[in-house]
């Protein structure tokens, strides 16, 4: 067997046995169910410096916050390369409909079966192979390792990521490079990864007319008629053209509620919930500029009136091709001989929360093809890989060349 091939085996079964150890945490969001302190007590051996930060209402102990997260780091110099990730879960739903049961990890036909399978414990624990295998031989590496987990990635993402982010910023700690382990392949390991995200900006819409009879329309004002208008306009407005590395905005209406139940009534109030998926060609301030615009030019004459409540979730980021880019993509083609796709489709990551602070930020991790799905599952011989590539991308951007 080659060294090529032994260091495979070596990395894989690694990585296995991790992965299964954390998917045995039945952690879902916010609970991180000792996954954290697990990958703490490894990372520590590897001489990580390990610190827990808990953010938002106490547990039901009383003890700690909701949220636990993991900051831990590896030297003091720059450039620091962050792994990124999370340790909380989708529920499961009806655990008869799976196959195996979803906390129980099964290797079958190939594949590690497990609730956080794909979304994202084998992520994590590719990272934590790589790093000790890194670290075990370049002990005295440049710049600095570090790791950034999390347990509410899968909720409202409000006491995770961003919190551990605006405690590292107040005391003027940075990251340099940021690779997140969501699973970004789609056909084969390494066949896309995210150097960006599309910006998500949220609205609810109230109209608010008069309740009455049907029959007598003239004595009541429906808010479903006056908003018709204005949100054909809506959805047929083109906001931007998109760009060489994002398509174009998108906005989609997903909620429309109005009406008694009653066949005879008109309502008094419409609500509707959409969402507006943004590249770099326009900001947050001109989305909501030109919406308002629209339903002003509308309701200027109605008995109706309307209202819109926003809510931004992230704003886009890019990562253009430089040094972590390219770390990545030699990686990927060095163990598996692809070469990779530049993306940034698909929802929002934690990305979003890292890159404003000047990090370069991409995302890679194992194929997303069962992610939030019943049976999910990933390829085992992707995970030795994966943990190869990660250590790829440390000598990329730690080793002098």
């Amino acid at each position: 067997m080659s060294n090529t091939n032994k260091q495979a085996v070596t990395h894989q079964q690694a990585t296995v046995d991790l992965s299964i150890t954390l998917l045995e945490r039945p952690s879902v969001t916010p609970d991180d169910d000792g996954c954290q302190d697990i990958l703490s007590e490894r990372l520590t051996q590897a001489g990580f410096d390990c610190e827990f930060m808990y953010f938002g209402d106490r547990d039901k102990t009383g003890e700690h916050a909701e949220v636990k997260n993991l900051w831990a780091r590896r030297g003091t110099t720059d450039p620091v390369i962050c792994f990124a990730g999370h340790t909380d879960v989708v529920p499961t739903g009806d655990e008869n409909n799976w196959t195996y049961p979803p906390f129980t990890p099964t290797l079958a036909d190939g594949y590690l079966w497990a609730r956080g399978a794909a979304d994202m414990k084998t992520g994590i624990a590719a990272f934590t192979v790589a790093a000790e295998r890194f670290v075990a031989n370049h002990p005295q590496h440049n710049g600095s390792i570090a790791f950034l987990i999390t347990s509410d990635e899968e909720g409202p993402s409000i006491n995770g990521t961003v919190k551990v982010i605006e405690a590292l910023e107040a005391r003027q700690e940075k990251i340099t490079y940021c690779l997140v382990g969501e699973p970004s392949s789609t056909e084969t390991l390494g066949d896309i990864i995210k150097n960006g995200r599309r910006g998500s900006l949220g609205a609810v819409l109230t109209v608010t007319g008069k309740q009455g009879h049907v029959a007598y329309p003239h004595l009541a004002c429906n808010p479903i008629h006056a908003a018709l208008p204005a949100l054909a306009q809506l959805t047929a407005a083109t906001w931007d053209a998109g760009n060489e590395y994002f398509p174009a905005t998108s906005l989609q209406i997903s909620n429309i509620n109005s009406g008694t139940g009653a066949t005879n009534v008109i309502p008094e109030t419409l609500e509707m919930v959409f969402n507006f998926r943004f590249s770099t060609e326009t900001t947050e301030d001109e989305l909501k500029a030109k919406t308002h615009a629209i339903f002003d030019e509308h309701f200027a004459d109605s008995k109706a009136e309307y209202a819109i409540n926003w809510k931004l979730s992230g704003q886009p980021f890019l990562t253009p091709e430089g040094k972590l880019v390219s770390a990545c993509q030699q990686a990927i083609k060095s163990v598996t001989g692809t070469d990779t796709t530049l993306s940034t489709s698909g929802g929002t990551s934690d990305g979003r929360f890292i890159a404003p602070t000047g990090a370069q930020v991409v995302e890679l991790g194992v194929r997303n093809a069962t992610i939030h799905q019943v049976d999910e599952k990933v390829e085992i011989d992707d995970l030795g890989k994966l943990a190869q590539i990660y250590e790829g991308i440390l000598k990329g951007l730690l080793l002098d060349r």
